[in-house]
C-alpha cells in the first residue's frame, strides 16, 4: 500500500502516458518519488495496460496493477486503436464497445478505481456535430447504467478533434446522459481559444480533472509560458465542490506537437503550484 499522504497529494495523480519510455513500475516509481502516489492508468502512448489480456482475463490484469503498490483513482479507456476506430458516435461500434466495457468494470471495480473516461466520438462521413454528438448521446446512456451498477463514475473528456469542441456542446452530451460526468482539463478548450471563464461553467460537471498549462493554439504550455489562471481554476472548482483527483497531465507526444517540454520539470513545478492552492 502507498504510503501516508498529506491532504494535498493524496489528491494528486501523474498520467501513466506522462512518461512514454518508461514501464508502468518506473512510472509508479517515479510518481512516487516526487510524492505523488497515485497513478491514472491508460492504453496510449506508453507505458500501457495490456489491453487483450485485460479484456480477456481482468482479474489477471489487476494483479499486474496491484504489484505497481500505487493508487489508480482514474482509467483512460479507449475501444478501438486510435480516436476513430470503434469510437463513441459509430452506431455501429455500440455492441462491441458494450462487451468490452463489461470486462473493463470487473477490472477497474476490483482496483477500486473511482472514474473512468472515454473519448466522446469524432465526426465520420457525413456526420455533423449534432448527429455525432447524438449517437454518442445513445451509446453513452447504457455505458453510464453499467458504470453506476459497479459503482463508478464514467466520464467524457472533450478534446481538440472530438464532435464536441465547445463548453456549450459538452453541456449538451452531459444534458442529453443523464449520470455522465467530465473528466475536464481546461487546455483543450485554452489551446481552441475559448476564454477561461467560458470553460468555467464546465466545472459543475467535474468528476476528474487534468492539469497543464497551456494558451491558445497551444494544448501545452510551460507553467511561466501559459494563458491559464491555475489559482482561478482550483478556486472555481472548490465553490462547486469538487473533492476529485487533480491529475498532473504533462506529455511528449506528436498530438498537437506536445514535444518540447520537459514533463518531469514541468509536472514538478504544477505539483508544487497546486499543494500551495488546494
Amino acid at each position: 500500500m502507498p504510503e501516508a499522504e498529506t491532504s494535498n497529494q493524496a489528491r494528486l495523480s501523474l498520467t501513466s502516458w506522462s512518461l512514454p519510455r518508461c514501464t508502468l513500475a518506473e512510472a509508479a516509481a517515479i510518481g512516487r518519488a516526487l510524492g505523488i502516489a497515485k497513478l491514472d492508468l491508460g492504453l496510449l502512448h506508453g507505458p500501457a495496460l495490456p489491453k487483450a489480456r485485460l479484456l480477456e482475463a481482468p482479474l489477471a490484469a489487476v494483479l499486474q496493477v496491484r504489484q505497481l503498490r500505487i493508487d489508480c483513482p482514474n482509467l483512460y479507456w479507449l475501444f478501438g486503436d486510435g480516436l476513430t476506430e470503434r469510437n463513441l458516435a459509430d452506431p455501429d461500434a455500440r455492441a462491441a464497445n458494450e462487451a468490452d466495457f463489461r470486462q473493463v468494470l470487473v477490472f477497474a471495480k476490483a482496483l477500486a478505481i473511482g472514474t473512468i473516461f472515454v473519448l466522446p466520438g469524432v465526426c465520420g462521413k457525413a456526420s455533423s456535430r449534432e448527429q455525432a454528438l447524438q449517437n454518442a448521446a445513445v451509446s453513452l446512456r447504457p455505458l453510464v447504467a453499467m458504470a453506476e451498477d459497479a459503482g463508478i463514475t464514467l466520464t467524457v473528456e472533450p478534446h481538440v478533434g472530438a464532435a464536441i469542441e465547445s463548453p456549450t456542446l459538452a453541456l449538451a452530451l452531459l444534458e442529453a446522459v443523464p449520470g455522465l460526468k467530465l473528466t475536464l482539463d481546461y487546455a483543450h478548450f485554452t489551446c481552441l481559444g475559448y476564454p477561461q471563464e467560458a470553460i468555467d461553467v464546465l466545472a459543475p460537471h467535474a468528476a476528474h480533472v487534468h492539469l497543464r498549462q497551456a494558451r491558445p493554439g497551444a494544448l501545452q504550455a510551460k507553467l511561466e509560458h501559459g494563458t491559464l489562471n491555475i489559482a482561478a481554476m482550483l478556486a472555481t472548482l472548490a465553490h462547486h465542490g469538487y473533492s476529485g483527483h487533480f491529475a498532473i497531465e504533462y506529455v511528449h507526444q506528436d498530438y498537437m506537437d506536445t514535444l518540447h517540454d520537459d514533463v518531469l520539470s514541468e509536472t514538478i513545478k504544477m505539483r508544487d503550484l497546486v499543494e500551495s492552492l488546494i
